[in-house]
């Protein structure tokens, strides 16, 4: 005998409450008669006259007619399970029904035999479960995994079986005859409760079942439908046909495709344009929790890889919510289930059900799964942990929820243990629902109906909150009617409530989409999405800080957009997204024309990440390649790394709107997701080029950042500047594709390519505009330099421009060893050794050329203007080219750390380097922000007044008017400084140091 210390009997915790006590001990004593007869159980004899064992067998006898048959028909049976221990047991019944087919193999047991034995596991199995759940040695976990485990063996054990069958009459090859279903072409995949490892006690099983007719375990492939639908009826026979001994589970074949036209088994082509084509969400939901049990397993996984697009949409999927809803609603409709009550409740179809609960989890992993994989799980109760954790519910939910399924799923095993019935109803009789109250383990009907009441009201509650409430859009503040041709006098009187100040161009403008004057909601559908958004988007943006302003550019983006009931349908369905998008159109007209091109990139203002401030270079390099993934021609992924750089460009610009990181980080980001874009970017060209051409052995190439990017402070509309430095083999120069180049050629057409790939438009836009200028020679100079000419050229020709450029050099990509020597070659080169004196008048003349050609007298221009950033960088540059050789710690940083480092060492003093600074970091700010609200130039008189307020805000200054002041002061005393540190007179060491 196993361990009795650990065996089920002695780990009983509890018995429910018995009804008919002198009934029950009457077929208990009947029972104990029967087990002391058998000499194999007589032992069970004592342990079942007193204590729990004795009160668990009474409550069976009393309300399960089902267990008590299962008790008295096989004493030895029942001797077997109550003296081992659960978890034994149970691996004992997977095992013996997993491998039933080799002991027909071999002879050594009949198909007869293993029909009856397949029932005989089941009969025990279900005993197994019953006595250590209602004893409570397992929780509802452990029930539903051990259900479905066995649902699992049973499935694999009947395609084991079947197969080997098929095999003998030459219908199949089998690969592996120990392994049937390994290459057999031939997959089972669980779907619903049983997918996901939740299987309920008498549940059906969900089988969709699928064939790959090119494998090769097929003799003649024409005839696979017709053999593999043979198979699947004759698996459903095996378990579904009632015996003597019963049946093993009920099997469902209706969640395959299309079930009223097509055969049992499916080939994987067909389904994949089904899916492709016509396939619903409710058909999504379902094959969330799909799992191959059986068969080849292999082709099963594959399968759903391949189907992981149709299921997990790339962008939040606000659509499920309202067809999800629309499945709830027909139920209630349909079953009459719209009260919470006791006597006759349908505790999973009926309201604060469980399926209510199903419908929460399920919806909400359609809607963000795409986006995050961790909401991808098949379990419900592992889910809302992952919801919790990802951000989108809140503890309480999660544990209320968790709670109310736990004890809901009890009730339900309860119900259908009374009679192995597949219901979820309770009774509708008064005494048979007391008796069922007992057999649940509460004393009276009252009891039980405030405990099943009290969670169904909890989950109806957290269900109310996402999906019973649509979203609400009818506006509280008044007449708001744009019928007809005339100004309705109530409307114009709300309009100016709410904000507006010309409330009868806003009447016009949406009179306007109403007719159709915008190309973009002429469809029937966008107009009718727009009549019942309308109020509450006028509400939104009358909460705005530039009602009317906002309203004119959503009118403008409408009048860009191709199509605009994707936008629409998402601000419908998200209160939070349209007061988001309202601040937008105000205060970021830049961002809100993002929005236009592409509407699911609102999609990330409602994820919990967004709040993260995310700037490191890695995390954002991670998230810009999973957003690309893995495109298979090349013109895809060109579109994925312009779709990937707006997203992560909206988000930093998002993200600095809402203060959740600083214009500093802000360029850090922008400069992140742009390093990002060219790693990517240089990666896909390389593999696109180097079939065609091969490479150059024993060749490198690095790839240089300049400017702000660079140094790190990028902006929302800034070029890339890039210098591409290749070195090679003076022995080998040619290179050893199919089509051989002289590595001169070889590496100016790579970097073309590059170029390319980084500038030209597609359908989805631009990437970014790349200048190129800032190599050797300029524009008249080979668009890649080889790295010994490169050196020798800013050793011996360079201006001292090009030298100052390098001050802000870093390598982005390409090959890790020759980027860390380019890198180190630069460094040398802007620590050259240099007359001070002479760095400084260069450095002002070339000034004073960019003042005469472009100007330097518009403060708003923060980046020409006379003491602007131009002046700054040009400080800073100067300072490194002057002072580097002497001073190596000054090289390779932004100009703010230069100026920190120049006061540390001398150069400058601690009052001018804080003066610096802090210039550096007004204008900086400021100017991210002028880039991220508009496009071109910035002219005050020109942008809305929202945006003026928001930038004297961001300097700490009360209005605009004392922003320009501040601006004007600080620019002063930059060009005072400018002049006094870049000032060619005597009294300078020959290092340039100051006295």
């Amino acid at each position: 005998m196993p361990d009795p210390t650990n065996s089920l009997l002695e780990r009983l915790t509890k018995a429910p409450l018995v009804s008919d006590a002198r009934r029950a001990k009457a077929q208990l004593a009947d029972f104990l008669g029967r087990v002391r007869e058998e000499p194999e159980a007589e032992a069970l004899a004592g342990r079942l006259a007193t204590g729990l064992p004795r009160d668990l067998l009474l409550a069976l006898a009393d309300h399960s007619p089902f267990l008590w048959q299962l008790v008295v028909n096989d004493p030895v049976r029942m001797a077997r399970l109550a003296f081992t221990p659960p978890e034994e047991a149970h691996r004992a019944i997977i095992d013996s029904q997993t491998h039933l087919f080799r002991e027909v193999r071999a002879g050594a047991m009949t198909r007869h035999d293993a029909v009856r034995v397949f029932r005989q596991n089941r009969n025990a199995h279900a005993l197994l479960v019953a006595l250590a759940d209602i004893g409570g040695l397992w929780g509802t976990e452990q029930v539903t995994q051990a259900l479905s485990d066995f649902a699992d063996a049973s499935v694999t054990g009947g395609v084991n079986l079947v197969l080997t069958e098929a095999a003998d009459l030459g219908r199949i090859h089998l690969a592996n005859p120990d392994s049937p279903g390994e290459g057999s072409g031939f997959t089972v995949l669980a779907l619903g409760k049983h997918g996901a490892g939740e299987l309920n006690y008498s549940s059906d099983i969900d089988l969709v079942i699928f064939f790959d007719p090119d494998t090769t375990a097929l003799k003649d492939p024409s005839e696979a439908a017709t053999i593999y639908t043979r198979i699947a009826q004759q698996l459903a026979k095996l378990l579904q046909e009632r015996t003597a001994d019963g049946y093993v589970h009920r099997v469902d074949y209706r969640l395959r495709p299309d079930p009223g036209s097509t055969p049992t088994a499916m080939s994987l082509s067909s389904a994949y344009v089904y899916y492709e084509t016509v396939g619903q969400n409710w058909e999504r939901a379902a094959f969330i929790k799909a799992r191959p049990v059986a068969g080849d397993l292999v082709l099963g996984e594959t399968f759903l890889t391949e189907l992981r697009p149709f299921i997990w949409r790339k962008y939040f999927d606000f659509a499920s919510i309202a067809d999800v809803h629309a499945m709830k609603r027909q139920i209630h409709a349909v079953r009459g289930h719209d009260e919470i009550a006791v006597a006759g409740h349908d505790i999973k179809l009926g309201r604060g059900g469980i399926r209510e609960i199903e419908f929460f989890v399920q919806t909400q992993q359609l809607v963000f799964g795409g986006r995050r994989p961790a909401l991808r799980g098949r379990r419900t109760l592992d889910m809302l942990k992952a919801l919790h954790d990802e951000g989108w519910i809140t503890a309480t939910a999660r544990d209320e929820l968790s709670d109310a399924y736990r004890f809901l799923r009890t009730i339900e095993h309860r119900l259908q243990m009374v009679a192995d019935e597949q219901t979820q109803r309770l009774p509708a009789d008064e005494d048979t629902l007391k008796r069922f109250a007992r057999f649940c383990g509460y004393p009276t009907i009252k009891a039980f109906a405030r405990a099943l009441t009290d969670q169904a009201k909890i989950v109806q509650g957290h269900y109310a909150l996402l999906f019973e409430e649509g979203p609400e859009l009818a506006s509280d503040a008044g007449s708001l009617v744009f019928t007809g041709t005339g100004d309705d006098p109530e409307t114009l009187a709300t309009l100016q409530r709410l904000g507006f100040r010309e409330p009868e161009r806003v009447a016009e403008t949406v009179r306007g989409w109403h007719f159709g004057r915008r190309p973009a909601i002429q469809s029937a559908r966008a107009r009718e999405v727009l009549t019942e958004l309308t109020p509450a988007l006028l509400l939104a943006l009358g909460g705005t800080a530039e009602p009317d302003g906002a309203l004119a550019a959503l009118d403008s983006a409408f009048g860009r957009m191709p199509a605009a009931v994707e936008l629409l349908t998402i601000l419908q369905s998200h209160d939070r997204l349209r007061l988001r998008f309202a601040d937008l159109l105000g205060t970021a007209p830049r961002l809100a024309n993002t929005v236009a091109q592409s509407p699911h990139v609102l999609d990330v203002l409602i994820d919990p990440a967004f709040n993260t401030p995310l700037v490191d270079e890695t995390a954002i390099e991670e998230q810009v390649r999973q957003i690309i993934g893995h495109p298979e021609s090349y013109e895809d992924f060109l579109d994925r790394a312009r779709d990937a750089a707006r997203q992560m460009r909206f988000i930093t610009g998002a993200r600095l709107l809402s203060d959740i990181i600083s214009p500093a980080q802000a360029g850090e980001a922008y400069a992140a997701v742009a390093t990002a874009i060219v790693r990517a970017s240089f990666e896909r060209v390389r593999e696109e080029f180097e079939p065609e051409h091969g490479i150059v052995p024993g060749a490198s190439i690095a790839i240089l950042g300049l400017g702000r990017l660079g140094t790190k402070e990028l902006t929302a509309g800034s070029d890339l500047d890039l210098v591409v430095i290749y070195d090679f083999d003076e022995e080998r120069r040619d290179s050893t594709g199919p089509r051989p180049l002289d590595v001169v050629v070889y590496f100016t057409r790579l970097t073309q390519r590059l170029v390319a790939a980084l500038t030209v438009p597609t359908r989805r836009g631009l990437l970014y505009e790349v200048d190129l200028r800032l190599r050797p020679q300029g524009g008249k100079g080979p668009v890649a330099s080889q790295f010994k000419g490169f050196v020798a050229y800013q050793t011996t020709e360079a201006d001292l421009w090009e030298h100052m450029a390098l001050t802000r050099a870093r390598v982005l990509a390409g090959d890790d060893g020759f980027g860390a020597k380019v890198q180190a070659a630069v460094r040398r080169i802007v620590g050259d050794r240099r007359e001070a004196a002479k760095v400084f008048a260069e450095v002002r003349s070339m000034r004073d050329l960019i003042a005469q050609e472009k100007g330097d007298d518009d403060p708003w221009d923060l980046k020409l203007v006379r003491g602007g950033l131009t002046d700054l960088d040009f400080i800073a540059q100067a300072l490194v080219l002057a002072h580097g050789a002497a001073h190596p710690d000054l090289i390779g940083h932004a100009s703010e750390e230069t100026f920190a480092e120049a006061s540390r060492v001398g150069l400058i003093d601690g009052e001018e380097a804080r003066s610096l600074v802090e210039a550096h970091r007004l204008f900086h700010a400021i100017f991210q922000w002028q880039r991220l609200t508009i496009e071109g130039r910035f002219d005050p008189s020109s942008v809305s007044p929202a945006i003026l307020k928001r930038l004297a805000a961001i300097a700490g200054l009360p209005n605009p008017k004392v922003l320009l002041h501040h601006l004007k002061e600080t620019q002063s005393q930059v060009a005072g400084l400018y002049d006094r540190i870049l000032k060619v007179a005597e009294g300078r060491e020959s290092t340039g140091r100051r006295t």
